[in-house]
């Protein structure tokens, strides 16, 4: 087995076929063919469907753990080339939908002026989905939002930011500026689904306000939340950063005092120690947090900021 052999298989993953896996790493289509062959031959199982193409399971497991290896290979190559001041190399950083929107233009200016050796690769998604990424070392680390417990990661929260409820103009709580958390026990809100962090919040809360919440509609995605909201669907808990600073249109914010400020934390895992480009993008990360943190509607950057509740 070999690093050419596990290459060639992600890239039949990522591109579907041997001719564009054959294209992509700029080699002929019989090179491709080998590679899979003496690495088949060698584990002893099949690992591309040649009659319906893909890979069979066995060749998915094996590409899980390859493109883990292949990673490390670039961290590696990474740390080296960046023993000195000039930090290069590949970081790769998933990051939630509505801090990505503001956050990462300014990282990405920042990162291409002080280290333009280093290359971001950027997947956006939810923390559901970027947290499994990051134990299994398809990312080097994520910007996700709390709570999260896993002892295999190092949580390093970045900033705060309220949750209000979001409506548009013609719903029935509309005309209200504050609202307290026990009036909305039993109103049917957009919420997110249950046991992702968001909603793990929102049930801590309405456990403590003694009330129960209750879904009109389980909603993954909390942009998705809040265009249904924009939209007249229905109400929404959402974290300020939904709702772009630029937007204009017929809804209204409501504040709830009594609903916990949102935690949005850098996660990586625990060993190995992260390499030099993802040190250096979490350095610009908090950098920029702290300039212009606060230059967002209801972002509290800083420890401090974190606190169990809004007006504690």
């Amino acid at each position: 087995m070999d690093v050419r052999q596990l290459s060639t298989l992600v890239a039949i993953a990522d591109h579907g076929t041997f001719s564009a896996a054959a294209r992509s790493l700029y080699t002929v289509q019989s090179n491709v063919s080998a590679h899979i062959n003496r690495l088949e031959k060698e584990l002893g199982v099949i690992l591309v469907d040649r009659a319906h193409g893909g890979l069979t399971e066995e060749g998915a497991r094996v590409v899980e753990r390859a493109r883990r290896v292949l990673n490390e290979m670039d961290d590696i190559a990474a740390d080296m080339a960046s023993r000195h001041e000039d930090v290069s190399g590949q970081t790769r950083l998933g990051v939630i939908g509505t801090t990505a929107r503001w956050l990462i233009p300014q990282m990405l200016g920042r990162l291409g002026q002080d280290h333009p050796g280093v290359r971001a690769v950027i997947q956006e998604g939810a923390t559901s989905a970027l947290v499994p990424n990051v134990l299994s070392g398809q990312l080097n680390a994520a910007i996700v939002h709390l709570p999260i417990d896993d002892p295999e990661l190092v949580i390093e929260p970045l900033f705060a930011e309220d949750l209000f409820l979001l409506a548009d103009e013609n719903h029935p709580l509309a005309s209200r500026q504050t609202i307290p958390l026990r009036d909305l026990d039993q109103v049917p809100l957009l919420l997110p689904p249950m046991g992702s962090a968001l909603r793990k919040v929102l049930e801590r809360a309405a456990v403590n306000a003694d009330i129960t919440l209750r879904a009109q509609a389980e909603i993954d995605g909390v942009r998705l939340l809040a265009s249904l909201a924009f939209d007249g669907f229905g109400a929404a808990i959402v974290p300020a950063t939904a709702v772009p600073t630029w937007l204009k249109g017929s809804f209204v914010r409501i504040s709830v005092p009594e609903l916990p400020r949102r935690v949005v934390a850098f996660v990586r895992r625990r060993r190995p120690s992260p390499s030099a480009p993802t040190s250096a993008a979490l350095e610009i990360l908090q950098d920029v947090i702290q300039q212009n943190g606060h230059k967002q509607p209801g972002v509290h950057p800083g420890t401090s900021a974190i606190t169990p509740a809004r007006g504690d």
